[in-house]
């Protein structure tokens, strides 16, 4: 016999069928709703509460949506802004956690970010990829 849960996540399942459902845009809207929200609640600023109630509108729109192929190239278009911005911030703090002991510079003929030991002066660099030497201070 199946419990009340069951039927409940068994009609959910048919409702959701052939609908979009939740993505990486989705999850930014409902974050940007969420801190206009507050800002709002601590301002008492009406025009921000109106907002964010209009971005939780057009989130639920998306996640419901039938139309696939449309969902799917608005958060594709938003990855593409997205992912370089999120890349570097998270590349330049865990380089900053992880690496204490070391300093980056990037090849001037190739652009390859090189790292090389802090504390040891003037040394001269040999990039492994395109073979230029430089001299940096570390």
């Amino acid at each position: 016999m199946k419990g009340f849960f069951d039927r409940l996540r068994e009609r959910l399942n048919r409702f959701m069928t052939g609908r979009y459902g939740a993505d990486h845009l989705g999850l930014c809207i409902i974050i940007i709703s969420f801190v206009f929200g507050l800002i709002a609640a601590l301002t008492g600023w009406l025009i921000l509460t109106l907002l964010a109630y209009g971005l939780l509108g057009w989130e639920a729109f998306r996640f419901l949506s039938k139309k696939l192929s449309a969902r799917r190239a608005e958060n594709d278009r938003f990855l593409t802004f997205w992912w370089p911005i999120r890349t570097g911030i998270k590349d330049f703090f865990s380089k900053e956690k992880r690496d204490k002991n070391y300093k980056y510079f990037c090849c001037p003929s190739c652009h390859e970010q090189l790292r090389v030991p802090k504390g040891k002066g003037r040394i001269r660099i040999t990039c492994p990829r395109c073979g230029q030497r430089f001299e940096k201070k570390t």
